[in-house]
């Protein structure tokens, strides 16, 4: 399955658990509900509160018995109600043509020994609907349409290209080659063209990105036009994007601001997320930090719901920029290589090998595709061996089931406790689930805090995130927030996606902590950059190391928009270095310049710099050393970064933007080489400049006719000063001599080797003139 489908499935699936975005606001801002380690705030209560609720309880109960009865009858009664109106209210089909055109269909009705409830083609060669206007069909034979030809026509070509659009997605979900999926869109392109939207949606895409199809954006902006012409959250958030990056159209934020406005009504995550950044960072809008809470939340309630307890996929972010700086440093990719070698002594019977890969395989990341049968097969190898933590991943796969692994908590427990009992972590945190959720074993709380406090003890993340959640939510435990708060921050350390949406709830409604609506923002954003769309990275990159920096760039502008950092500055990098070719050439500078700078924001060193570069130069902006200067003291004060406090040296030696400041110029040179051994030739070099310059400029300063006139040499040498001057220079003059004469002796030569000399003839007494 392409990374499209899957971001487009994980959508719909999403999307349909929601009614509207308010709703969902409101499901999570109150109370306290815990789901495999989420927390849903369903009250903003405090400690008091919650102790005067309990006080209540009593009472209430008693009171709620007591009505119990009535409100039983009364709910019937409003049912039977409110059946009763939606009967009443059901629009009433009338028959068209037949023996019976004009009266109304009769439901259900007797057809062939068979009843139906609804209009039929059963019967008709040409699968047009009918239904009867009495009873029994046979007994009384009146029957009329249910729809005009033109009606039967279109739904007939709407379910030709909805039979052509499921073909398509077969071949696309169960293929992995390349050449299967583009015979997949052919037939997608087939159902586009004939108006089929959810192919139209998925052909747009791939026009946009050049997935399987070749780029074209002039196509898919005409087919994100119609779209959105049809209501399509998903056509009108991309035509936003359109809007907002200037691709294929003029560039309009404002225009660009209804479309994902409208798309997020709609229900589309990707517009919710671009919403949520642009509140938060004011680009087109007044700066809100509770509008893009608002945004930020609703997509992180979907991301927190799709974890699952193997944890998800890994997102990979490899900067460009550094990636050029120091290759396959900065990236973290392994080696086509390295990941044979460790294949190799998998099948030899390397436990740690066999681990390893099951662990990248059930992940994925790192340049491994992920794969539960592959993992499935290393952690068992590994498992049969002895291995503790092969033991407990085999737990998680069974406990959370798979295509390749069917689900079965027994099983799962039985791995559990083979890992638990060897005092692995993993296995302890996964027995305390089975303990507390009663999966293959009664509930006890008790066990399950046990468990957990032996895997938090350890480290394990798992372990750290239920038992904030039992302290959050009082189970086994008496409540306590604060507990929560520190496990929740251990577990957040080691990135667990869960831990980073539970501290935002906590700021966000300030339970057991002030309430912080910029650090429930952070977090969420945070939490919402761990959704299956964050897979577009590694595709991006794919692309650009394929050499198609047009698709590569698109991508990454999509997830710029989007608030990831690192496509920011890989979109700024691609275009900076003028490899895009959908890009005007007068256009690359300014819209990197956009780029970069929206990445310094989010505190990218690297950028800021360039920004200060570009500021410098000239590069999509008028020269301005004053801004520059700006730029590079941030990245310096900021992130101490070197290169910036190398560049304010340069200026200040220059008086570029300030004023010319020799000795403010050496200091920074000098915290260049103090924050970086890579600085310190270039300072050196900088420095013996900067040494001559100074000399020049003291000689400069100084009159030095003035200076020997002052000076008194008979008194500084003696009155026989001369004498002695004259007496050195002789000294010199002899030793010059001597030298140059014992280096024109000739050197004695071996007896015996006399050099033959040549016979010449005489000069000839007269000769004539040549």
């Amino acid at each position: 399955m392409s990374l499209l489908d899957e971001e487009g499935n994980q959508e719909e699936s999403l999307e349909s658990k929601t009614l509207s975005a308010e709703d969902q606001v409101k499901d999570h801002s109150t109370g306290t509900r815990v789901v495999a380690g989420q927390i849903f705030l369903e009250s903003g209560k405090s400690d008091s509160q919650s102790e005067n609720e309990e006080n209540f309880h009593s009472q209430e109960e008693e009171k709620e018995n007591s009505l119990e009865e009535l409100n039983s009858i009364e709910m019937s009664n409003l049912l039977n109600k409110d059946l009763e109106e939606a009967e009443i209210q059901s629009p009433v089909l009338t028959a068209i043509g037949g023996t019976a055109d004009g009266e109304p269909c009769h439901f259900p009705f007797l057809f062939m020994e068979k009843e139906y409830a609804e209009c039929t083609a059963d019967g008709r060669e040409d699968g047009r609907l009918w239904c009867a206007t009495t009873y029994d069909y046979k007994k009384d034979q009146k029957w009329g349409f249910c729809e005009s030809e033109e009606q039967s026509n279109k739904r007939r070509q709407m379910q030709e290209a909805e039979d052509v659009y499921q073909i398509g997605m077969k071949i696309l979900n169960e293929s992995s080659k390349k050449a299967q999926k583009k015979v997949a869109y052919q037939y997608l392109l087939k159902a586009a063209d004939m108006n089929h939207t959810k192919a139209m949606e998925k052909v747009s895409y791939a026009l946009l990105f050049g997935d399987y199809l070749k780029q074209n954006i002039q196509s898919s902006k005409e087919l994100f036009e119609k779209l959105t012409e049809e209501g399509s959250p998903k056509g009108q958030m991309a035509l936003g994007f359109l809007y907002a990056s200037g691709l294929g159209v003029n560039s309009s934020q404002a225009k660009a601001l209804v479309y994902y406005t409208f798309g997020a009504l709609g229900g589309n995550l990707i517009a919710h997320m671009i919403l949520g950044y642009r509140y938060w960072a004011g680009i087109g809008v007044l700066q809100s930090c509770e509008s893009a809470l608002t945004h930020y939340r609703l997509v992180a309630n979907h991301v927190a719901s799709d974890i699952s307890l193997t944890g998800g996929t890994v997102v990979q972010r490899i900067r460009l920029a550094d990636e050029v700086e120091n290759p396959g440093m900065a990236s973290g990719m392994l080696e086509e290589d390295l990941i044979q070698y460790y294949q190799f002594l998998a099948e030899k019977g390397d436990v740690q090998a066999q681990v390893g890969l099951g662990q990248l395989h059930l992940h994925g990341g790192r340049g491994v595709e992920q794969n539960h049968q592959r993992a499935f097969e290393y952690f068992n190898q590994a498992a049969n061996a002895g291995n503790s933590h092969a033991m407990a991943f085999l737990g998680k796969m069974y406990s959370e089931g798979s295509d390749v692994v069917p689900q079965s908590n027994e099983t799962a427990l039985q791995y559990f406790k083979k890992a638990a009992d060897m005092g692995n972590p993993v296995g302890q945190s996964g027995l305390g689930m089975a303990y507390l959720y009663g999966r293959g074993v009664p509930v006890n709380y008790e066990l399950a805090l046990k468990y957990f406090q032996k895997a938090a003890e350890q480290g394990w993340v798992d372990g750290q995130l239920q038992l904030g959640s039992m302290y959050y939510n009082g189970i086994g435990v008496k409540k306590d927030y604060k507990q929560a708060l520190k496990y929740f921050n251990l577990a957040s350390q080691g990135g667990h996606i869960l831990a980073f949406y539970n501290l935002a709830q906590m700021h966000a409604t300030g339970t057991g902590v002030m309430r912080s609506c910029h650090t429930a923002v952070e977090l969420f954003k945070n939490v919402c950059e761990r959704g299956r769309w964050s897979e577009r990275l590694m595709t991006a990159y794919n692309s650009y190391k394929d050499g198609d920096s047009n698709s590569a760039v698109v991508q990454y502008l999509l997830l710029a928009e989007q608030g990831y950092e690192v496509a920011q500055s890989n979109a700024a990098f691609i275009l900076d270095q003028k490899e895009a070719s959908i890009v005007g050439e007068n256009e690359t500078y300014p819209r990197a310049l956009l780029h970069w700078n929206r990445a310094a924001s989010q505190g990218y060193t690297v950028a800021r710099i360039k920004l200060g570069d570009y500021h410098f130069y000239g590069f999509g902006t008028d020269v301005d050393y004053e801004t520059a200067f700006i730029h590079y003291r941030l990245a310096s004060e900021q992130q101490h970064s070197a290169q910036a406090m190398f560049n304010l040296g340069y200026m200040h030696e220059k008086g570029l933007g300030i004023k010319q400041d020799i000795h403010l110029a050496k200091r920074f040179y000098d915290m260049a080489a103090e924050a970086s051994p890579d600085a310190q030739v270039p300072v050196f070099l900088a420095l013996c400049k900067l040494g001559v310059i100074y000399s020049l400029q003291y000689i400069r300063e100084i009159n030095i006719r003035e200076v020997f006139s002052h000076i008194d040499m008979d008194q500084l040498l003696g009155p026989e000063w001369d004498l002695y001057l004259m007496t050195i220079i002789a000294l010199l003059l002899g030793t010059i001599i001597a030298y140059r004469q014992r280096q024109h002796q000739a050197i004695p030569r071996p007896a015996g080797l006399r050099p033959a000399v040549p016979q010449q003839e005489p000069p000839p007494e007269h000769q004539a003139p040549q």
